[in-house]
């Protein structure tokens, strides 16, 4: 069937929800006005106030509510209205929820979801555009999701919400009005499962979150001009399929990485890395990174999208990388 981004993530917490009553939705508007961004539309008149509940603006309240719930065994599903403001609750997320497994000897679990919109969406402001994967990213304990299309969003969401770990999951807010087919009946797709979305032979792009939806039209671009692009979505970004990034790159001998986010220390950085240790003597060319430059999200329209990676810029590090300049 045919689904929106916004109404497969509705439709993956639903399901979940009607399978485990140790489920509930916590955060932000999430109730009686259904989601900053409609997302929990009808959930509170199907599952009531007590599973579906309303919070102050107080992100590390409702998080840490959530971790301790989670502890004592239900399955908390925390929104925040941006994960922005999960900058609030980071103390909650990293020195409780990602590190209680480990010092408890594995005796106490933290089955939470914490999800909301990520990265710059139309004129936000600097503190409301950040793409902050890499940070999350960088904790162990910690599971990190950001998935592109509406049948991943919803297989993905399942199998992050029947995890007995943290995962963090990011919807970029610009995906929410985007459609796609999704698979009739129950379906979860794996974590730690990159997919090839595209397959090429002359040069292999990585990219995920909406950045994906630029490489691909980067890749038909490209393939009028008689470039064959291989491109990638890593979907989940912690754990990392790093074997069929190598796979890829194997192939095609080139690799450019499309990411939002800062460059400096960024999760392109680490996927190049990992790809040089693994898979040096067969990269024909340098890799080459194409990300969001080391500013602020500028407000102004104009700047804000010099400031983001877009169509021409992937189609230029393609051609550079391939000598077709």
């Amino acid at each position: 069937m045919l689904l929106s981004y916004r109404e497969a993530l509705n439709q993956a917490m639903r399901e979940e929800m009607r399978r485990d009553s140790r489920i509930f939705l916590i955060g932000e508007e999430v109730g009686y006005y259904q989601g900053a961004f409609k997302v929990t539309k009808g959930f509170v008149e199907e599952f009531g106030p007590q599973r579906v509940v309303d919070t102050p603006i107080t992100e590390a309240g409702f998080t840490g509510l959530a971790i301790g719930a989670a502890m004592a065994g239900l399955h908390p599903i925390v929104e925040l209205m941006t994960m922005n403001f999960g900058i609030v609750a980071l103390d909650q997320i990293v020195n409780n929820a990602a590190k209680i497994r480990y010092m408890s000897g594995g005796q106490l679990s933290v089955p939470l979801v914490i999800r909301g919109p990520g990265s710059a969406a139309h004129q936000l402001g600097a503190q409301h555009s950040q793409s902050l994967e890499a940070w999350f990213c960088h904790v162990p304990g910690l599971k990190v999701i950001a998935p592109a299309t509406p049948h991943d969003a919803k297989g993905l969401l399942k199998s992050a919400i029947r995890d007995h770990n943290p995962v963090i999951f990011i919807e970029a807010q610009l995906l929410y009005g985007t459609k796609g087919e999704v698979g009739d009946g129950e379906y979860t797709t794996p974590l730690g499962q990159a997919e090839v979305k595209r397959e090429g032979a002359d040069v292999t792009i990585v990219a995920y979150s909406k950045m994906l939806l630029v490489a691909l039209e980067a890749a038909e671009q490209l393939r009028r001009e008689g470039l064959d692009v291989e491109v990638i979505d890593p979907r989940t970004l912690k754990p990392l399929d790093l074997e069929t990034i190598v796979t890829s790159v194997t192939k095609t001998g080139r690799l450019v990485i499309v990411e939002e986010g800062w460059r400096f220390c960024g999760l392109g950085a680490q996927i190049a890395e990992s790809i040089y240790s693994a898979a040096f003597d067969y990269l024909d060319a340098p890799i080459v990174r194409v990300t969001g430059e080391d500013v602020p999200i500028p407000y102004s329209r104009p700047l804000e999208d010099a400031a983001i990676p877009d169509v021409p810029r992937v189609i230029a590090a393609v051609k550079s990388l391939c000598g077709a300049a």
